[in-house]
């Protein structure tokens, strides 16, 4: 059986990337390792864009599984600096799922993309034989804006100062804690704390706030291998170092109780909603203040050094690989279902 996740990177590289269709001259930005968006030229404007798989728990009530599933989606566009502005959408849905269910989802769904200016401008909605939950379709996301002001991920320069917002491991914190209240084997107060967790994941306002604040030369979100994963991309995109302590980076609360209690490294797995970026010193500062101010836990963590890799309190750190959330989250559910796992 393929690991589950994203293919591994030499899977892209021989099967994927040699084959893209018609080389286009509008095509400004196409399919590059560590970037998770394109940009088309359209008239001179920059058509910024990324597509994602359609993620819908039932586990977490359907209205607030609408919400998350739209943070997830809008949050590859939203770090390039361009406002997210428009939606394509198909949702792929199981035969069980009831119009009442259909129409909450789509209620959460929707009243998010309105908080954040986003319009849904084509879709496709249909039920079908053999589709489970969670993945129920895909989105496509949009945003429209100079070129000028795209902010690329590998766009790091030595000098730069590392600000991190959220921090590691939120995402999985929240879902966890939500879906599997009982078998993480947490008190009730710390369970609900986890929870709490869950709102982390909205991203568009995070990086707004941060390339309004000042001049961030690089963002990226912290999505499957986690901080470690991410920051490892950024510094191999630019070509740089970056030089990280350990006792600077922000924990939300609940996140070191949950990832102890079922043996995964916070730096390590997902965390949709974690902003990552590299701004310029002068400005670093003011752009943790815009995070906090929104109360996001944010703060310089490091800096941009000349040389390669990612080093964590002097120590090179290596890809993480395969998510260890996944093999978490298949325990999890099986212990749940009162089924052995298969892990």
């Amino acid at each position: 059986m393929s690991d589950l996740g994203k293919i591994d990177r030499d899977l892209f590289d021989t099967v994927i990337y040699p084959e893209l269709g018609a080389d286009r001259e509008d095509v400004t930005l196409g399919p590059t390792h560590g970037i998770d968006f394109g940009v088309i030229d359209v008239g001179g404007d920059a058509l910024v864009t990324a597509t994602d798989p359609l993620s819908v728990l039932p586990d977490l009530g359907f209205e607030r599984a609408g919400r998350f599933a739209l943070d997830v989606v809008l949050a590859d566009v939203a770090v390039s600096g361009i406002p997210p502005s428009h939606l394509s959408v198909t949702f792929t849905l199981p035969p069980e799922m009831t119009d009442d269910e259909l129409a909450a989802m789509w209620h959460g769904f929707a009243e998010r993309a309105e908080e954040v200016g986003v319009s849904v401008v084509t879709g496709h909605t249909a039920r079908y034989s053999g589709v489970d939950y969670s993945w129920v379709g895909g989105a496509t996301v949009l945003g429209v804006g100079p070129h000028e002001d795209i902010v690329r991920p590998d766009g790091a320069r030595p000098g730069d100062k590392l600000v991190v917002g959220t921090g590691p491991g939120a995402e999985v914190t929240g879902l966890f804690a939500t879906l599997f209240p009982t078998q993480i084997g947490l008190s009730p107060d710390r369970t609900a704390t986890a929870q709490e967790r869950l709102a982390d994941t909205a991203l568009v306002e995070d990086a707004m706030a941060a390339t309004n604040a000042g001049n961030v030369m690089a963002m990226h979100d912290a999505t499957e291998g986690g901080i470690t994963g991410a920051l490892i991309e950024m510094a191999d995109g630019a070509g740089v170092r970056f030089d990280v302590d350990s006792d600077a980076m922000p924990l939300a609360d609940g996140v070191g109780a949950l990832c102890d209690a079922l043996d995964i490294d916070p730096w390590h797995v997902s965390s949709c909603g974690t902003l990552l970026a590299a701004v310029d010193p002068a400005d670093a500062d003011d752009v943790v203040g815009a995070l906090r101010d929104r109360g996001t836990p944010a703060a310089v963590v490091g800096e941009v050094t000349d040389g390669e890799g990612l080093y964590v309190d002097g120590t090179r750190q290596s890809h993480p690989g395969a998510d260890p959330s996944w093999e978490a989250f298949a325990s999890l559910q099986a212990a749940a279902d009162g089924t052995p796992d298969q892990q």
